[in-house]
């Protein structure tokens, strides 16, 4: 089946209303591709009654089809929804990558993890925010990424050199599933896509975020 055609394309990001556009991602020219879904309001709003109480995050590895643990969490069709919406996201990874696992970190946090502008040293990895804003990313073409990490001496990203005239900062909206293509894909090395965590409002705390890598 030949994948649906991006509603939004850049010089180095595909954006989608449909699964299979997360395909692009293969293109060696996307270092970004996000499939656009509407908000689940089961996991949303259970997220929302229980933002207090969901601890600091989980690990696990899950295999195909296996669905994760999530007693951890509040009980509630909102954490049966989210355990089934990982599954789904593992099985879709697992398959464009061909990968026998899929591990991932459920991360409950308060403050951006890495709030600088970086490249991910990963081949694909699948990011899905389901609280909170969503990651945030530089048009290639718009930064200049010899500034970027220690290069930048310190200052921060709009001082440092890295963006360029013109820049615009996008963000990933919530329950947008992407994936982001790292400096270890082949044949991307000096690549992938720039990106960092958002500044989250008191309000917005705690940002829920969904990372997965490939077991290989």
């Amino acid at each position: 089946m030949n994948a649906a055609m991006p509603r939004q394309v850049t010089s180095n990001c595909a954006i989608t209303d449909d699964p299979l556009g997360l395909t692009r991602i293969f293109d060696p020219e996307i270092q970004l591709a996000q499939w656009r879904r509407p908000a689940d309001t089961v996991i949303a709003n259970w997220l929302d009654e229980h933002a207090s109480d969901l601890g600091g995050g989980l690990r696990q590895t899950l295999a195909p089809g296996e669905l994760p643990d999530l007693s951890r969490l509040p009980a509630g069709a909102g954490r049966e929804a989210l355990a089934a919406d990982i599954a789904l996201l593992a099985e879709i990874l697992g398959e464009l990558l061909d990968a026998t696992t899929i591990g991932f970190r459920l991360e409950v946090v308060g403050k951006a993890m890495c709030p600088r502008l970086h490249v991910d040293r990963v081949g694909i990895r699948l990011l899905c925010t389901y609280r909170g804003p969503g990651t945030e990313w530089a048009e290639d073409a718009k930064v200049d990424r010899r500034f970027l990490g220690a290069a930048s001496g310190g200052q921060p990203d709009d001082v440092s050199g890295l963006l360029l005239t013109g820049h615009r900062i996008e963000s990933i909206p919530p329950f947008a599933v992407a994936l982001l293509k790292g400096s270890l894909w082949q044949g991307n090395d000096g690549r992938g896509i720039v990106h960092r965590s958002p500044a989250i409002a008191a309000e917005e705390a705690p940002r829920v975020l969904l990372a997965m890598d490939a077991g290989w």
